[in-house]
């Protein structure tokens, strides 16, 4: 009876309750009853679950983007990240909530001592989505912030920030670290430091014993990468200016083997 009864109902009626949902709903909906199907595959549908202004991040984009579906260009979103302004960023969405994720590139962040080549390594990896990534050689301290502006990402959303990085075998100094996340025009790095939190670069397999060291630990990624988070803020209504996520070393006075690709901004 189940299915006789949504197919009776006007599509527009089923879609915008369908609407009033989320993108897993709507696609468990559309299992559940094949009634739904219809409104479920819908323009109208997909079209309220991407971001308001995804034409305007799409005209950013370095590649053409061709879906025939509203539904499939939110799933193209999900799965294959955008490379915006010349591939400094990538934007990508939330398969779950249809929020703004990005990731701001190793060239687009603040990296101490990374104009200096016996320091610092710029190169290519076909893993990586950049054109380039940075490849430490050898520093006494580590200073790595990325930013993004607060309007770009999705109201009344809390954010994570997450380093994502490769490791080598052969690395030492960069075990252990501390990250600060702060609104730029709001807070100051002392106001950060005071909620700074250890970070660990190496897995807990890799420690001798790992239960007795605080902080978050690395996991590994779908695209081979390993990433940890930094920290997790608020985006409310009328946010404006700048977020700054932070990871510091400066206790070890050598460093070397890490690899970064980026940091993202993500919904938790």
């Amino acid at each position: 009876m189940e299915g006789p009864f949504f197919a009776r109902l006007p599509e527009g009626f089923m879609s915008e309750i369908l609407s009033l949902t989320s993108p897993v709903d709507v696609i468990r909906a559309s299992v559940v009853s094949k009634g739904f199907k219809p409104a479920a595959d819908s323009d109208t549908i997909w079209e309220k679950f991407l971001p308001s202004d995804y034409q305007d991040i799409i005209s950013r984009s370095d590649s053409a983007v061709d879906c025939s579906t509203k539904k499939a260009l939110y799933f193209s979103l999900c799965d294959s990240p955008l490379l915006l302004d010349g591939g400094r960023m990538s934007f990508s969405v939330d398969k779950r909530s249809g929020k703004k994720c990005y990731m701001v590139g190793a060239r687009e962040r603040i990296i101490a001592w990374a104009r200096e080549p016996w320091r610092w390594h710029w190169i290519s990896r076909p893993d990586s989505r950049f054109r380039e990534v940075a490849k430490l050689k050898a520093v006494c301290w580590l200073d790595i912030r990325g930013r993004i502006e607060s309007q770009m990402l999705s109201t009344g959303t809390t954010y994570a920030a997450f380093l994502v990085f490769k490791i080598a075998e052969e690395h030492y100094g960069i075990e252990k670290a501390t990250s600060l996340i702060r609104f730029v025009n709001h807070e100051s790095d002392g106001e950060a430091k005071r909620r700074a939190a250890p970070v660990h670069l190496v897995s807990r397999e890799g420690m001798n014993h790992p239960a007795e060291f605080g902080g978050k630990f690395p996991k590994m990624r779908t695209d081979g990468w390993m990433e940890v988070e930094l920290g997790n803020f608020y985006i409310g209504t009328g946010d404006e200016g700048q977020v700054e996520a932070r990871l510091t070393e400066i206790i070890h006075d050598g460093k070397s083997g890490l690899t970064i690709e980026g940091i993202e901004f993500r919904p938790e």
